[in-house]
């Protein structure tokens, strides 16, 4: 199991943006990360007023993120990666989302797992399916790429 500041070793996100909570499993193939939602994030707020429901772009991220943490304890390329100290490298960045269907609604103030598993890794492409669950039951699924790239590519200036 690996705790919030130990995730945020291995990620560049940070509050509010921060998505995973806790890492419960991880291996070079799996990974399953936690979030639970309290309700006051800002991308709940209106989503929906005394009813708040997570949005799907962020049970995405959850993946993404999720993901990322597998591919930055496994698959950096610079050994014992950390997100402070670290430079070169943006790990984990996402490329494609080719599927994601939405099963059930995903509320707030309980537990939602990210089971993210690594399908196919070309170089610095790495190809992942995810389902995220709350109380059980299958909420969503997914099947999207992430990408390791320099961090330059984050900083240049991408005028079209």
């Amino acid at each position: 199991m690996m705790n919030r500041d130990e995730v945020k070793v291995l990620l560049h996100h940070r509050e509010p943006y921060l998505m995973v909570d806790r890492v419960d499993a991880l291996t070079p193939e799996s990974v399953t990360g936690v979030k639970v939602h309290r309700g006051d994030e800002a991308h709940l707020v209106g989503h929906f007023p005394g009813a708040p429901v997570v949005p799907g772009a962020m049970l995405q991220e959850l993946c993404t993120q999720s993901a990322g943490v597998l591919i930055t304890k496994y698959h950096s390329p610079e050994k014992n990666y950390d997100s402070e100290r670290t430079k070169g490298h943006a790990l984990g960045v996402l490329s494609k989302v080719d599927y994601a269907k939405y099963l059930g609604v995903v509320k707030v103030d309980r537990e939602v797992f990210a089971v993210v598993d690594l399908i196919e890794q070309l170089g610095p492409l790495f190809k992942f399916k995810a389902r995220v669950l709350q109380d059980g039951r299958l909420k969503a699924k997914l099947m999207f790429s992430l990408m390791n790239l320099s961090d330059d590519h984050l900083i240049e200036d991408n005028q079209v």
